[in-house]
């Protein structure tokens, strides 16, 4: 059965043809459909952005302001002609992906997504408590993922393997004055630099690990914020041994 990852790489190569298999995941799927969405209309942006139409830029209607000043002089050579609509074009491109379309092709954005999604099947995991995980659960969870966390890494309230993206990754819950805040270790999932999401009630950030992938960290509760995943974030990672 596809998953959403592999629905996401396999709808960005071609958004307008769907096979039956992609229309009947997006069907199924509410965050696949709204990704697909986003993705057509980004679709639809960038085609009318590279469809310049030369002939009238130098009669623009009253009120449109055009990226280049109207020359007074005599119309150029048409080499210089195709240069000004090609710089044109690309304004008016690089105007649409800073509106907000590019972000959903990044594969830290599409990653985020797919963390997000995951939450939804443990529920549980978001308890308060004072109350950690027994030490033999954590540590068969960790050894698994080949990881070993010092006791800097605060109360670790729940652990458990998890099946995503096809490998099995420690999911982890550490308590904070602030609320609970979630962990994922990703280790095969690298990230060139750190990704901030806000997603269906979830904030957090994915933080890349030197040669061991990423970790995914977030929080859902009213009470928590960056600071509080920024805290967590820093002290797993200190408490982190990486095991053979």
């Amino acid at each position: 059965m596809m998953d959403c990852a592999d629905y996401r790489r396999a709808i960005f190569a071609d958004p307008l043809h769907p096979g039956a298999q992609l229309r009947a995941h997006a069907a199924a799927c509410r965050d696949c459909s709204e990704y697909t969405q986003r993705l057509l209309r980004f679709e639809g942006r960038l085609e009318r952005a590279l469809h310049v139409n030369v002939d009238a830029l130098g009669a623009a209607p009253a009120g449109v302001v055009l990226p280049f000043a109207a020359s007074r002089r005599r119309a150029g050579s048409p080499q210089r002609t195709r240069r000004r609509a090609f710089a044109i074009a690309a304004s008016v491109l690089a105007g649409v992906l800073v509106a907000g379309g590019l972000w959903i092709a990044a594969p830290g954005s599409s990653l985020a997504a797919d963390v997000v999604s995951h939450m939804a099947e443990e529920p549980d995991a978001w308890a308060r408590t004072d109350v950690a995980v027994p030490q033999p659960k954590l540590d068969q969870v960790l050894r698994e993922a080949h990881v070993r966390l010092k006791p800097s890494a605060g109360l670790v309230s729940y652990a458990n393997s998890c099946p995503f993206r096809g490998h099995v990754v420690p999911h982890l819950v550490v308590q904070t004055d602030s609320g609970p805040v979630t962990v994922m270790v990703l280790a095969h999932e690298p990230v060139k630099r750190s990704v901030r999401f806000d997603e269906h009630g979830y904030r957090g950030m994915i933080v890349p690990v030197p040669n061991h992938g990423s970790l995914a960290v977030l929080e859902r509760g009213p009470n928590t914020g960056n600071r509080a995943v920024e805290g967590v974030a820093s002290q797993v990672l200190g408490a982190i041994e990486w095991t053979p």
